[in-house]
C-alpha cells in the first residue's frame, strides 16, 4: 500500500512519470486501452473511446504530437498528488502545460485528472 506521506518527491516522480508517458503515448496513438490503462473508474467513465478519438483528432490537427515534457512542480494533497510539466508539441513552438492528479490505489497509482492546455 502506498503511503503518500512517506515518499519523497523523487520517489513519486519515478512512479508517476512512466504512467504519464504511457498516457501520452496512448493519446498520440489514439489507443483508448493504453491511454486509460491507469485511470480511476471515474476517469474511465469520462474518457470514452469516442471522446478520446475526438480530442486527439482536434489537438493533433492543431498542435501535432506530444514531444518533450519537462517537470515543473509537484503539489502534495492529503490523498493525491498533482504534477505539472512543461509540454512541447511537434507542430507548435508554443509551450503547453501538462498536468495530472495521481491517487494511490493499493500498491499502484491511478490518474484521476489529466489535461494539456
Amino acid at each position: 500500500m502506498i503511503e503518500l506521506h512517506t515518499l519523497s518527491d523523487s520517489e513519486i516522480l519515478a512512479a508517476v512519470g512512466p504512467i504519464m508517458d504511457n498516457l501520452m503515448q496512448g493519446s498520440t496513438e489514439i489507443d483508448h486501452a493504453r491511454h486509460t490503462r491507469d485511470f480511476t473508474d471515474r476517469m474511465k467513465c469520462i474518457v470514452t473511446p469516442e471522446r478520446l478519438a475526438a480530442m486527439c483528432a482536434d489537438y493533433q490537427s492543431r498542435i501535432g504530437y506530444f514531444r518533450r515534457r519537462e517537470f515543473v512542480a509537484l503539489f502534495r494533497r492529503q490523498a493525491s498528488v498533482a504534477v505539472v510539466w512543461k509540454q512541447s508539441c511537434s507542430r507548435s513552438a508554443d509551450e503547453f502545460v501538462a498536468e495530472a492528479v495521481f491517487v494511490p490505489h493499493g500498491d499502484r497509482w491511478l490518474v484521476d485528472h489529466a489535461m494539456v492546455f
